[in-house]
């Protein structure tokens, strides 16, 4: 059996890609409260951030209104100087089209590439992770309407972090699929083609999974190399083709034992 991290843009993909923390940063989190955020670099020098580091989801308070990215713009202007520099985004508690960040950062320090979590456009992001993050149906409405005006609107990847992916394009960023360039990164195609079966999942498998997340992109490669993948989730929801496990993180490890235990059997 061979166990291999994969990622997305979103929490925890600088360390799937190698990244080491070389310093840490003050900066604010959503809701302007002092936080320390690593820097990172790869073994050639490009300097890794991840928005989850600044600004991190925070299911104990879901406020649209008060979260501002404002506190990744502090992180990426102080990650210079370099040559290179990737901004993973992903699993933000903000949706504010990456005005908080603008306030923070005139220019990117680096020729800069984004790794985005969704394939979701800016116009598309409210619909799709609004309600996740505290929006009422009347205000995904209003932030939809809001955000389909502003640059940048219909680019892929642009709805990442809450829009923060449109707000770096428009400072000169690459956007990037997170999923692919990770898979790229660990040669996980190279890794799965000899594989019985490829077992990949995460807490909630939806709609979302397929627009971008890391176990999506697993389950594609798959797909193309004809190589059998099962994909889970705690909750699986929206008629999404999965296994379902028992939803309670307290069972976590159980349900994943009886997991490999049912399709070690198959």
């Amino acid at each position: 059996m061979v166990e291999l991290p994969v990622a997305d843009g979103g929490e925890g993909t600088a360390v799937v890609l190698g990244a080491e923390a070389v310093r840490r940063e003050l900066v604010h989190d959503a809701f302007g409260r002092e936080r320390e955020a690593p820097v990172r670099a790869l073994a050639d020098g490009t300097v890794v951030v991840e928005s989850a580091d600044a600004i991190p989801l925070d299911p104990s308070r879901l406020d649209l209104h008060a979260a501002s990215s404002r506190g990744l713009g502090e992180l990426i202007a102080r990650a210079g100087p370099c040559e290179r520099l990737v901004v993973c985004l992903g699993g933000t508690a903000t949706m504010d089209a990456g005005a908080g960040l603008l306030e923070a950062l005139a220019e990117l320090p680096a020729p800069t590439t984004v790794l985005c979590d969704t394939r979701a456009t800016l116009a598309e992001a409210p619909g799709l992770f609004g309600p996740q993050k505290g929006a009422s149906a009347e205000e995904v409405v209003e932030l939809e309407q809001r955000f389909a005006s502003l640059p940048g609107a219909d680019l892929e990847g642009g709805g990442a972090a809450g829009g923060v992916g449109a707000a770096l394009a428009g400072l000169g960023a690459e956007l990037v699929s997170g999923a692919s360039y990770v898979l790229e990164a660990i040669r996980f195609r190279e890794q799965a083609v000899g594989a019985g079966i490829v077992v990949t999942g995460e807490g909630t498998v939806d709609g979302t999974t397929f627009e971008g997340k890391a176990p999506g992109a697993v389950v594609s490669a798959c797909a193309e190399l004809g190589v059998r993948c099962v994909l889970f989730g705690g909750r699986v929801e929206g008629g999404a083709e999965a296994v379902a496990l028992s939803g309670d993180p307290a069972r976590a490890r159980e349900d994943l034992e009886e997991l490999g235990v049912r399709f070690g059997r198959a």
